[in-house]
């Protein structure tokens, strides 16, 4: 490696990946805050489990329609000015959920959520391939979901906290919203200040770091070019496109069905709501952790498939075994540690397998249409797990339910087709 070469990717990394990171953070504590508001706003709004399920899950039908232009304009527009228009306005939206008062608003609050953030996380990822070299790309994707568990073990504790607020009268679930959608707004406007839409543009890089980054991506632009140049359409009717999408539906109906009732799940067990916010942010330490290691060990070996469907195997088993033992409180939160690792290590290999077979705005749609119909399942998972818990009067079956679905996006992933990193980078 050259000392340009290593001079320019990290000053890249160091520019660009926190700022990322810390705009996931707090999107995805603004997308799950309502597993810990739940806690006391079911009571206050008389919400039984079916109505929680269906308000949560139903974000997932906003996001889905502008997912794909979302993803497209990055690539043909300008990465900076859509992302700021997508943080302010669910910033917004999430400080005036704080202030529903039925399920009728709870609904429309929640799809509107779902509307304003569409386009963020496909959008990164097509940005970040305008930054990152094929081979860098994974531990690039990698750092950047580890937004995901560690804003989950942000928010525990600082919701857990709001939610025994009850400043002016207003109840603390009501806070939980207000203040953790301000910071999204303040953000909306800085980042248009600060993100730089493409290497070229960038006045913090040399005119050597400049060019050199610029030749590289360039060349991997034309490897892919010759192999194939796909139009939107076959590349939506591509197989692995396709596999990769019902990979990717199974495997978020198991993520945001446990993201959403985990709180709800662990008070069951007898906490007080600050001791569930507390206990729900471990399980996310283990996905923290494993999400850093595969995206190293994805990059280094060059493979994806199996470090995409491993994950989720154990993901599964995590899920399983934690309904079974659901007697043993410290046993079943045990498991559910192995669960979370298992949902959250399988996003890097995942995330970097659509730029091996596919180029510029064709993986830009690619990767809206994967986000976009795969997050459908971000609703089937809550949704399901809060009728079968209003049907039994028990979680076995949900979180049943979603091992299944994690074993399916296993078995998916292992049937889909991924050309090899030598292939793509020496051909």
């Amino acid at each position: 490696m050259s000392e340009l070469e290593t001079r320019t990717t990290a000053k890249i990394t160091r520019r660009i990946m926190p700022f990322l990171i810390g705009l996931f953070i707090v999107a995805f504590i603004d997308r799950v805050n309502v597993g810990f508001a739940k806690l006391e706003m079911a009571n206050d709004l008389g919400f039984d489990s079916e109505i929680f399920g269906f308000g949560a899950g139903v974000f997932f039908f906003g996001y889905f329609l502008f997912e794909i232009p979302g993803s497209y304009l990055v690539e043909v527009w300008s990465a900076r000015k859509w992302l700021a228009r997508i943080i302010f306005t669910w910033g917004l939206v999430c400080v005036l959920t704080g202030f529903i008062q039925s399920a009728e608003q709870f609904y429309a609050a929640r799809f509107f959520l779902g509307l304003a953030e569409a386009g963020f996380f496909p959008g990164v990822i097509v940005y970040l391939s305008h930054w990152f070299r094929y081979q860098d790309r994974a531990k690039a994707v990698a750092m950047f979901m580890t937004a995901v568990p560690v804003a989950n073990i942000i928010a525990s504790p600082i919701s857990g906290y709001i939610l025994g607020l009850n400043w002016f009268g207003v109840e603390g679930w009501r806070w939980i919203f207000i203040l953790e959608g301000v910071p999204a707004v303040v953000l909306g406007v800085v980042t248009v200040f600060y993100l730089t839409d493409r290497p070229k543009d960038a006045a913090w890089l040399t005119e050597d770091e400049k060019a050199w980054i610029t030749e590289e991506l360039e060349k991997e632009r034309a490897v892919r070019r010759r192999e194939k140049r796909r139009s939107f359409l076959s590349a939506l009717a591509d197989r692995r496109v396709i596999l990769l999408t019902l990979t990717y539906f199974f495997a978020v109906t198991a993520v945001y069905g446990f993201n959403f009732w985990l709180p709800t799940i662990i008070k069951g067990f007898g906490y007080s709501n600050f001791e569930t916010s507390l206990i729900a942010s471990v399980p996310y330490i283990a996905g923290l952790a494993l999400m850093l290691f595969v995206g190293w060990s994805s990059d280094r070996s060059g493979e994806r498939k199996w470090h995409t469907a491993l994950p989720l195997a154990a993901a599964s088993v995590g899920l399983f075994l934690g309904a079974m033992y659901s007697s043993s409180p410290v046993f079943a939160i045990s498991l559910f540690c192995v669960a979370c690792a298992g949902i959250y290590g399988y996003l890097p290999a995942f995330w970097a397998t659509p730029g091996l077979f596919l180029t510029e705005a064709a993986a830009a749609v690619s990767i809206g249409f994967i986000n976009s119909v795969g997050n459908l399942g971000g609703f089937f998972g809550p949704y399901i797990v809060g009728y079968l818990d209003k049907q039994t009067g028990s979680f076995y079956f949900g979180i049943v339910y979603l091992s299944v679905s994690a074993l399916v996006a296993a078995i998916l992933a292992i049937a889909t087709s991924h050309t090899s990193k030598k292939a793509l980078v020496e051909t």
